[in-house]
């Protein structure tokens, strides 16, 4: 699933694709929001991502969707 977000003063936002469903997602957002925490993801290769909540614009969660492979997927 596709996660992007936007940092408060800053032109760019980060995506990443994340094996995580968007209520987990979702949840960890809303954890580092209200505690005033870091916002911690860790992308499908491995990699963490760690924003303080402080700084978050937008965080916004791609729907799941199962990825179609060969020529179903028309």
């Amino acid at each position: 699933m596709e996660v992007k977000i936007g940092i408060q003063n800053i032109g760019r936002e980060i995506a990443l694709e994340s094996n995580q469903d968007a209520d987990a997602v979702a949840k960890l957002v809303g954890e580092a929001i209200s505690k005033g925490t870091e916002l911690r993801l860790t992308d499908e290769k491995g990699r963490q991502i760690i924003i303080p909540a402080n700084v978050l614009g937008y965080v916004e969660i791609g729907a799941e969707e199962v990825r179609r492979v060969g020529f179903g997927a028309l």
